[in-house]
C-alpha cells in the first residue's frame, strides 16, 4: 500500500528522510567539497623584489635595513639560504617569472630590446636561441594564472615618468632599438620626478605573450595604482609583482634624486609600503608576501695599475644551490666581459687621481649567489628561520604549486625544492 504524506507534515518527514539520505550518502562518499588544506590556502601572493645585495650585508649586525632584517624577519621567516639565479639583473627576473635559463643578452641586462631568435626547446622546457623578448610559445606564470581562472598584475615605481621613454602601462621600448632605462633619468623641468624605472626589471617586458596581449595595459601599472587596487578582496589580483625604481629597490647608490639608494632607500621603501600591503583585507585573509632580492651584489675587487688605463675587475662568485644548470645558451665559465671606463671617483674606495679606469666583469661561475629572502603571512609562525637552500626557480614552482598549476622550465627541475613546512610553520 503506497503512503502519501499531504501538506505540512508531508514537508516535515520529507525533511528528515532527506536529512538521513544527505548523512548516508556523505558516510559513504565522504564530503561531496573538501576543504582546502596546505599552501592551498594561500590565494594572494605579493613579491617585492629588491637588488644586489649579498645575505651577510643585508641581514648582519651592522645591516642598513633593520626594518627588513629585524623588524619584519621578526614577523615571519627569514630564508637564509635564498639564492639568485644568475649576475646581472635581467636573467634573474626572467627566471622568476617563466623558469627560463638565461640567454647571453638577458644575461648582460639587454641593452638593445631585442626579440628572441628561436632555434629550438629542450625536452626540459627550455628555449635554444639568443635575444631578449621570448615568442608568444613561451609561456610564463600569468599565462597560467589566466588560464587557470586566477589574476595577476604588475606593479611598477615610475613607470611612465617620461612618456618620452616609455608609456605609464606596458612600458617598454620599441622592440630591437637601444633601451633608454638603462639609466635613472634625474629631476628635470620637463620631468619634475625624474625618471628611474628600468624595463629589465619588470619581467614582463620580456615576453611577446604579455606585452601582445590587451592584458598588458590593464596589468602592468604603476606601483601608485596599487593602494587603491588593496581597498578590497574583490580588487586585489591573486599574484602581484612589485618593483620599486632603481633608488628605492636599492640599485643605485647615491639616486639622481639625491637620496642615499642603496639598503637605505630600499628600507624605507618597505617601510612605506609593507604595511598597507599587510593591512589590506586580502593580504589578512589569505595572503603571502615575499621579499627576496634578484642577485648578491658581493664581489670581490682587483686593481691592475700597471695597465693604462688602470683596470678594475670585479670577480663574482656566481655559487648555486638546488642543482641548478645554466641552461642550454650560455658560453663556458669562467667568463669576463669589459664594460668601458669610468671615473675612479665614482668607485668607492680608489683615489680620484687614477681617473679615468677600465672596468671588467668576471664571472667564476653561473649563478647569482646567497641572498636570503623574508617571507610574511598569517601561514607562517613570527620568528621562523629557513635554512633550507631554495632559489628563484624554486620560487616558481612554489607559487605554481599555491595555484595549482604545472612547472615552467627549471620550476620542473626533478628533485627542486618548493617553500616546505620550513617556511609554511602555521599550516
Amino acid at each position: 500500500m503506497a503512503i502519501r504524506f499531504r501538506g505540512k507534515l508531508w514537508a516535515f518527514y520529507a525533511s528528515i528522510l532527506a536529512a538521513l539520505g544527505a548523512a548516508l550518502f556523505v558516510s559513504a562518499c565522504g564530503s561531496s567539497q573538501s576543504a582546502v588544506t596546505g599552501q592551498q590556502q594561500i590565494r594572494h601572493v605579493f613579491v617585492i623584489t629588491l637588488e644586489n645585495e649579498n645575505y651577510a650585508t643585508t641581514f648582519g649586525s651592522s645591516t642598513k635595513a633593520p626594518y627588513l632584517a629585524q623588524t619584519l624577519a621578526s614577523q615571519g621567516a627569514v630564508v637564509q639560504n635564498y639564492y639568485g639565479t644568475g649576475h646581472v639583473s635581467l636573467d634573474n627576473y626572467i627566471s622568476m617569472l617563466s623558469g627560463q635559463a638565461p640567454t647571453p643578452q638577458t644575461d648582460n641586462d639587454c641593452t638593445t630590446y631585442e626579440d628572441y631568435n628561436l632555434t629550438g626547446m629542450t625536452s626540459d622546457g627550455q628555449a635554444i636561441g639568443t635575444g631578449c623578448v621570448f615568442p608568444a610559445s613561451v609561456k610564463t606564470l600569468p599565462d597560467q594564472l589566466k588560464a587557470a581562472g586566477f589574476t595577476w598584475k604588475g606593479y611598477e615605481e615610475d613607470m611612465g615618468n617620461d612618456p618620452a621613454r616609455e608609456a605609464a602601462t606596458c612600458g617598454h621600448p620599441a622592440l630591437n632599438t637601444a633601451d633608454l632605462t638603462q639609466r635613472a633619468q634625474a629631476p628635470s623641468a620637463a620631468v619634475p620626478l625624474g625618471d628611474q624605472y628600468a624595463t629589465r626589471h619588470n619581467p614582463f617586458m620580456y615576453f611577446h605573450s604579455i606585452i601582445d596581449s590587451p592584458d598588458c595595459g590593464t596589468n602592468v601599472v604603476n606601483l601608485e595604482k596599487l593602494q587603491a587596487d588593496l581597498q578590497s578582496v574583490a580588487t586585489t589580483a591573486n599574484f602581484n609583482f612589485i618593483t620599486p625604481n632603481l633608488c628605492n629597490d636599492g640599485h643605485d647608490s647615491p639616486c639622481v634624486n639625491g637620496q642615499p639608494g642603496g639598503l637605505t632607500s630600499a628600507n624605507a621603501f618597505l617601510e612605506k609600503w609593507v604595511p598597507i600591503i599587510t593591512s589590506s583585507a586580502a593580504f589578512k585573509q589569505d595572503g603571502l608576501l615575499i621579499i627576496n632580492f634578484d642577485e648578491s651584489s658581493y664581489a670581490t675587487q682587483t686593481l691592475d695599475t700597471s695597465k693604462s688605463p688602470a683596470t678594475l675587475t670585479l670577480t663574482y662568485a656566481g655559487s648555486t644551490c638546488c642543482s641548478q644548470s645554466p641552461g642550454p645558451n650560455l658560453a663556458a665559465f669562467p667568463q669576463s666581459q669589459a664594460y668601458g671606463t669610468v671615473p675612479a671617483s665614482a668607485i668607492p674606495g680608489l683615489p680620484a687621481s687614477l681617473g679615468n679606469i677600465s672596468l671588467v666583469m668576471a664571472k667564476s661561475n653561473f649563478g647569482g649567489d646567497q641572498t636570503g629572502a623574508v617571507m610574511i603571512s598569517k601561514f607562517i609562525k613570527p620568528g621562523t628561520v629557513s635554512t633550507v637552500a631554495y632559489n628563484h626557480y624554486s620560487m616558481l614552482k612554489s607559487i605554481e604549486d599555491i595555484f595549482g598549476l604545472t612547472h615552467l622550465g627549471y620550476a620542473g627541475q626533478a628533485g627542486l625544492a618548493g617553500f616546505g613546512n620550513d617556511i609554511f610553520t602555521n599550516l
